[in-house]
């Protein structure tokens, strides 16, 4: 098969799934669903046990971020950044897609087996009334950055502070339900995962969108991405929130995409794109420390994900992985070409895999983050404390 009739396939099957495209002011806010340990320990090589609580340790798990934790956002916005069909969603426990951007759980889902609560809704697919949202939501959304941008040729996303203002929502939703103390008790005594950042180099500096990387060196873009966020965590922390769990950024120069892009011959990383996420980290993780700091009352924790991901990848058959630079599904060198858009694309089986898709980790390594969240299992990448020992404070 031509790279010309691949290319027009792949086409074709976006369009005959993408509906119709509302204007994206209309995605704001506004939308609402409201009717009128340090040294690596081998997992399986499907998931880490993980044993749920029998009584929730937290009223609710609120989710913050882009397509690593969105489980179902894009299903109602027009956009190319879709999980909706198989095979994502093949090794779920439903062994069914449903918007999450790999081929099983995502790191909130196994987050919320440790909190004692179910799988968090997304927001968008909230048909109920606000007391279905009491145990949490998901604002997430795949292809959003920080910058309201980040991810527009892609179609519709809702951006980071487009989340947050949704939250204020139903924040409010909440005090017209309940009142306002008991709002402001389930709301500081919740958890808030935020996972965001890294469409604003793929899709924004990375591409030198508005000639950024003109005005903007990587060490100024991270500081404008950092005081940006540290705007709307501020805003958060001003409608009662106070445990927050921050998440740094992959080493996305180690994805297969990147590995394509830059015609890696031995599955090395692309240093120059991993070393922009280093130094994003770096400032991300000070912001936070000034954070804790500043704001009375507040617990915030900061979670390097690169750490854990290239601890990973240095020890991965002592994780039980065999292969570390190839997706499970896609098309092209390191399966990087092509996104993963049918099941003939994708591999037999992703448990030896790190990468399910062009960007997207395997539930596997879901599981290993997850774990390393919650109480450092594998390696210690959370400060200045871990989620459990954050939540016994």
């Amino acid at each position: 098969m031509s790279i010309k009739l691949l290319v027009l396939v792949f086409s074709a099957l976006i369009i005959s799934t993408r509906p119709k495209l509302i204007a994206d002011h209309h995605l704001s806010s506004r939308i609402s669903p409201f009717p009128s340990q340090s040294s690596p320990i081998p997992p399986l090589k499907a998931q880490s046990p993980v044993i749920q609580s029998s009584f929730p340790r937290v009223p609710a798990l609120f989710v913050f971020g882009d397509s690593s934790v969105d489980c179902g956002t894009n299903n109602f916005l027009g956009t190319l950044a879709r999980a909706d069909r198989l095979p994502y969603g093949r090794d779920f426990d439903t062994h069914q897609p449903t918007g999450r951007f790999s081929n099983g759980r995502i790191p909130v889902d196994f987050l919320a087996n440790r909190l004692g609560l179910p799988f968090v809704p997304s927001y968008l697919g909230q048909s109920g009334t606000v007391k279905d949202m009491f145990q949490g939501v998901n604002y997430a959304s795949a292809g959003a950055g920080i910058i309201l941008s980040s991810g527009s040729e892609l179609g519709q996303r809702v951006s980071f502070a487009m989340q947050v203002e949704q939250f204020v929502d139903t924040f409010q939703q909440m005090i017209l339900s309940i009142g306002e103390e008991a709002s402001d008790r389930l709301v500081s005594n919740s958890v808030f995962y935020i996972s965001i950042g890294v469409n604003d180099y793929i899709h924004f500096y990375i591409r030198n969108i508005s000639s950024v990387q003109s005005l903007y060196s990587p060490w100024l873009f991270n500081q404008f991405l950092a005081s940006n966020m540290r705007q709307e965590l501020k805003t958060l922390y001003n409608v009662k929130v106070r445990r927050m769990v921050v998440m740094g950024l992959p080493p996305i120069g180690c994805a297969p995409y990147y590995l394509w892009k830059y015609r890696s011959k031995n599955g090395e990383c692309a240093e120059d794109v991993n070393s922009m996420i280093m130094e994003s980290n770096f400032v991300m993780r000070y912001t936070v420390e000034q954070l804790n700091r500043e704001l009375p009352g507040a617990s915030v924790i900061y979670c390097d994900v690169f750490q854990s991901a290239m601890d990973i990848l240095k020890n991965h058959q002592l994780y039980g992985f065999n292969e570390t630079t190839e997706a499970c599904c896609g098309l092209g060198r390191y399966k990087g070409w092509l996104p993963c858009i049918a099941p003939e694309m994708a591999c037999s089986d992703a448990a030896g895999h790190l990468w399910w898709d062009q960007f997207h980790p395997t539930d596997a390594v879901n599981a290993i983050l997850a774990d390393n969240v919650w109480n450092g299992r594998h390696v210690d990448m959370c400060y200045p404390t871990n989620l459990e020992a954050m939540l016994h404070a």
